[in-house]
């Protein structure tokens, strides 16, 4: 489902400008944001890297690219 839903044109800037380095969209920088911001509000205890490595990691498993981890 999709909503519209206005912002700045501050923040419209600084994702346009953030999201070319990741060759995200606006609207997928910003996403990208509110994703690691509610990981951030739920798990106070976190860093950025962690959260961010956690991300890649469900990424990983949703594209089927997990491998076993084998203590030892």
């Amino acid at each position: 489902m999709t909503t519209a839903v206005r912002v700045s044109e501050d923040l419209v800037r600084e994702a346009r400008l953030f999201g070319a380095v990741d060759s995200r969209s606006v609207t997928g920088q910003i996403e990208h944001w509110a994703r690691v911001g509610k990981c951030a509000e739920e798990n106070p205890d976190l860093t950025y890297r962690l959260i961010k490595d956690i991300l890649i990691g469900i990424e990983e498993l949703e594209q089927g690219q997990s491998t076993e981890y084998r203590f030892g």
